[in-house]
C-alpha cells in the first residue's frame, strides 16, 4: 500500500494534475454555490472535456468537482436559504437562523471546517475499506456480479425517489435502452433503427441529457420564481478553535455519514437527515435544534460531506455506484478505457490511489477557498437563472458534439434532454435511469455468461451462497416500503 500511494503521490503531485484538481475545485464551488445545479450536472458537463487528457488528471478532476460542490453547497444554504446541493438543505435549518442573528461568518467557520474534517476521515475510512471490498470481490464470478448489479439497482430504486414505483419505471425504460445495440453475447443486432445505434446509445450524451438539459428546462420554467438576496455576509475567518467542542459530533457524523455513503443510491441527503437526528437526539441542547444552534451545521456538513467518500468506496471496489454522481463518475472513468471494479486495484492501482492522493491533497485547497472567498461564491446566486440557463444549454451541445465530432451526438442529448425534463415533472428522477445505463450490461452479459456455465439451469446460478444472500438482500430491499407502509384510518 505504502508503495501504491508514493507512486500516486508523484503523479498526482505535477502541475497538470494540481492545476486539473484545482480547476476542478472551482468548477466544484461554482456548482455549488448556484442553488439548482449538483455535483452530477457539474461533472456530466465536463467530461467531454476530458477527452484530450491523460486518466490520471482527467479523474482527478472530476473528484475534486464532486467533492467540492458538496463543500461548497452550505454558503447559500447559510447565507440565503437556498442549499446549493441537496445535501446541503439540512445546513439551512439551523445556518439561516444563525445568518439572521448576525453570526454568518461563524456559522460559514463551522461549516466549511466540518466538512474538511468529515472529508479526511471518511477518506481514511474509503482507503481502508475500498482495498477490503476489492480484494473479497476478486473471488467473484459471472453469477455474484449479476447478484451485484441486482441488488445495486434495487438500492438505487428505493433510495434516490420518493416514490419506489416511479423509480421502478425509471429503471425500466433505463434498462430498455441498454437493449439497443450489438448482443453482447451472440454479437447480433437489436433494435438498430439507425446506423449510428448499432454500439447502442452514446452513454455520455444521454447522461448529459438527462442530468444537465433537463435541468436547462427547469430553469426556464421557474426563471421568473423569487429567489432571496445576500443582505449581509461576513467572511469566515475564524479559528480551528471553533470547531473543537463539537468534536464529537464530528466524528460521529462523520462515521454515519461514510456508511450511509456506501448504500448506493442513500446520498448525502439521507446521510445529512440521520447525522442531524442523532445529534439533536444526543445534544444536550436538542431542544434548540432549527432555531440556530451550530451544533445542527457541524451535523449536517461532516455527514454529507463525508458520504462523497462512501459513494467511491463501492464504486471502486464493486463498480457499483453509491450515488448520482458517482454514476457520473463512472462515464468519466469508462471514457479513460477503465472499468471500475476489484479488477480496478489489481490492474491500474495507479487511478485508485490517485483519486486517494487528489483528495487529500485537495482538501486544504477547498478550505483555503471556502474560508476567504465564501462572500464571492454566494454572489454567484445573484446569476439571473435565464443567463444560468443559456449558459449550460450552450455546454451541454459542446460538450454532446465535442464526444465523437457528430451532430448525432446533440441530437441524443437533446432528445434525453426533453425525455429528462418530461421524467423529472413526473417525478422520475434521472438517477435511477443512469444507473440502469451504466449497469444493464453489467448484468445482462455476467446473467446470460452464468447461464452457459450452469447449462441454461436458473437455480443453479442463484444457487451459489454470495449470489443467493445478494439477491434475497434485493428482495428484502424492493419489499421494505411495504412493512413500513401504515394501514388507512377508517
Amino acid at each position: 500500500m505504502i508503495e501504491n500511494f508514493l507512486h500516486a503521490a508523484a503523479l498526482v503531485l505535477t502541475v497538470k494534475v494540481m492545476g486539473a484538481l484545482f480547476f476542478g475545485v472551482l468548477v466544484g464551488y461554482f456548482v455549488g454555490a448556484m442553488p439548482g445545479l449538483t455535483s452530477s450536472i457539474g461533472m456530466a458537463l465536463l467530461i467531454p472535456f476530458t477527452f484530450g487528457l491523460e486518466p490520471i488528471p482527467a479523474i482527478v478532476m472530476l473528484v475534486s468537482i464532486y467533492m467540492a460542490s458538496d463543500y461548497a453547497g452550505g454558503i447559500p444554504a447559510i447565507l440565503v436559504n437556498a442549499p446549493g446541493q441537496p445535501g446541503s438543505a439540512v445546513t439551512a435549518f439551523d445556518g439561516y437562523p444563525m445568518c439572521n442573528r448576525g453570526e454568518s461568518g461563524l456559522a460559514l467557520n463551522l461549516a466549511i471546517m466540518a466538512s474538511g474534517a468529515g472529508a479526511f476521515i471518511s477518506l481514511l475510512l474509503l482507503v481502508v475499506s475500498a482495498q477490503v471490498m476489492a480484494s473479497s470481490a476478486l473471488a467473484f464470478g459471472p453469477s455474484e456480479y449479476f447478484a451485484l448489479a441486482i441488488i445495486g439497482l434495487s438500492l438505487i430504486g428505493v433510495l434516490s425517489a420518493g416514490s419506489t414505483l416511479k423509480a421502478i419505471i425509471g429503471l425500466l425504460f433505463g434498462l430498455t435502452v441498454v437493449t439497443i445495440g450489438i448482443d453482447p453475447i451472440r454479437g447480433t443486432e437489436r433494435f438498430v433503427f439507425h446506423p449510428y445505434l448499432i454500439d447502442g446509445i452514446p452513454f455520455l450524451p444521454a447522461l448529459i441529457g438527462l442530468f444537465a438539459l433537463s435541468e436547462v428546462f427547469v430553469m426556464i420554467e421557474t426563471a421568473n420564481d423569487r429567489i432571496d438576496r445576500v443582505k449581509h455576509a461576513s467572511s469566515a475567518n475564524h479559528s480551528l478553535r471553533t470547531l473543537m467542542p463539537y468534536r464529537r459530533t464530528v466524528l460521529r457524523s462523520s462515521l454515519i455519514g461514510y456508511f450511509i455513503g456506501v448504500i448506493p443510491g442513500a446520498g448525502a441527503s439521507i446521510a445529512s437527515l440521520v447525522s442531524y437526528g442523532v445529534a439533536k437526539k444526543l445534544s444536550r441542547t436538542g431542544t434548540s435544534f432549527g432555531t440556530g444552534n451550530p451544533e445542527g451545521i457541524v451535523a449536517s456538513e461532516a455527514a454529507n460531506n463525508a458520504s462523497v467518500s462512501g459513494a467511491l468506496a463501492p464504486l471502486l471496489s464493486l463498480g457499483i455506484p453509491g450515488s448520482a454522481s458517482a454514476a457520473v463518475l463512472i462515464g468519466g472513468l469508462t471514457i479513460q478505457g477503465l472499468q471500475p471494479g476489484p479488477l480496478l486495484f489489481a490492474d491500474n492501482p495507479e487511478i485508485p490511489f490517485s483519486i486517494f492522493v487528489g483528495l487529500l491533497a485537495g482538501l486544504p485547497i477547498m478550505l483555503l477557498i471556502g474560508l476567504f472567498g465564501a462572500r464571492l461564491w454566494v454572489q454567484i446566486t445573484r446569476i439571473p437563472r435565464p443567463i444560468i440557463a443559456t449558459v449550460v444549454a450552450s455546454i451541454c451541445m459542446l460538450g454532446s458534439y465535442a464526444a465523437a465530432n457528430d451532430t448525432f451526438e446533440m441530437m441524443v442529448t437533446a432528445t434525453f434532454g426533453v425525455i429528462g425534463y418530461v421524467l423529472r415533472r413526473c417525478d422520475i428522477h434521472p438517477a435511477p435511469i443512469v444507473l440502469a445505463l451504466v449497469l444493464g450490461e453489467m448484468l445482462e452479459a455476467n446473467l446470460r455468461r452464468a447461464m452457459i456455465l450452469a447449462n441454461d439451469n436458473f437455480l443453479t446460478v442463484i444457487s451459489h451462497p454470495i449470489t443467493a444472500g445478494l439477491i434475497l438482500a434485493s428482495i428484502l430491499v424492493l419489499a421494505s416500503p411495504l412493512f413500513g407502509r401504515k394501514p388507512a384510518a377508517n
